[in-house]
């Protein structure tokens, strides 16, 4: 299966919708993105629709609802979770401004984990023991 954004308003992602791969053959049996978008096109009647993949093997991450498709990076872009974080421009990621720290293997076992704090833009750790 083949997966495609329809994209609205602002470039935002309004659904994501599979294509059978044959839709996309063209007549030497090679996948065309173009015919997938054509048929979605003439099914739906609406114009705009990009190709994603799940392995992010095109367009760096699988699209979602309300992600944004980014036409000059040609990458989905998921809503920024925190006004500090930055976007990672190599993998359309956003990331914390501070690195999470690494759980010792005794949080690991006490199901601790951390959770980001804007206020502080610090990681909080969630004890659990």
């Amino acid at each position: 299966m083949a997966h495609f954004a329809k994209i609205g308003l602002n470039s935002k992602v309004m659904s994501v919708n599979s294509v059978h791969n044959n839709e996309l053959k063209d007549s030497n049996g090679v996948e065309q993105e173009n015919l997938g978008i054509e048929f979605l096109t003439n099914l739906h009647k609406w114009p705009i629709w990009k190709q994603t993949s799940y392995n992010s093997n095109i367009r760096k991450n699988f699209a979602g609802i309300g992600y944004t498709y980014d036409e000059d990076r040609d990458a989905f872009i998921a809503p920024k979770p925190y006004a500090s974080w930055i976007l990672n421009e190599e993998t359309c990621q956003w990331n914390a401004p501070v690195a999470m720290p690494e759980l010792t293997q005794e949080q690991i076992d006490n199901k601790n984990f951390y959770n980001w704090n804007e206020e502080t833009t610090s990681w909080d750790l969630v004890d659990n023991s």
